[in-house]
């Protein structure tokens, strides 16, 4: 039987360069959400000098950001903060979709890790229990996402020179 190659989790965050794109809508769920971020990437290693946060209004300009920051080139992998609360209307399950689908665009068409803690959410007590927990992974996804991609980009492009 043969063994397969594997690439394990790695959550040191030394070295890497972390963007968060954090909507200021719902302000008190979203600065819970980039607290608790910047405490996971800290726990991880990430040195703060390595942590590029930029504010926007709302979930639905949180792609555009992602974006443009992806184009620098400059981050290995990204997060996106927001807190979405459903209301009265049709509108919550615009902007929860709207976003969540303008965030994994940008991340394939950039191949960027992107770490989604927007939360979407029945009510503002839903979002307040979350906000803790879903930041502080959020920034933790980051890490691992973003080692993962720079080790397949060493490790299998590596194979493949050796094998060349």
């Amino acid at each position: 039987m043969t063994s397969a190659y594997r690439i394990d989790p790695e959550l040191n965050g030394e070295g890497l360069r972390i963007g968060l794109v954090v909507a200021r809508f719902n302000p008190s769920i979203t600065k819970a959400l980039e607290t608790s971020c910047l405490r996971g990437l800290n726990e991880a290693g990430v040195a703060g000098t390595d942590i590029t946060v930029v504010s926007v209004p709302g979930a639905l300009e949180i792609p555009l950001a992602l974006a443009q920051l992806a184009e620098t080139g400059q981050f290995d992998g990204l997060v996106a903060l927001g807190a979405v609360i459903r209301g009265e209307t049709y509108h919550f399950e615009l902007v929860s979709d709207q976003s969540a689908a303008g965030i994994q665009r940008v991340s394939l068409d950039f191949r960027i890790p992107i770490a989604n803690g927007v939360l979407t959410t029945n009510t503002d007590e839903q979002a307040e229990e979350r906000a803790d927990i879903k930041g502080h992974e959020a920034g933790l996804v980051a890490v691992e996402m973003a080692n993962l991609m720079l080790a397949i980009d060493d490790e299998v492009a590596a194979d493949d020179d050796d094998a060349a």
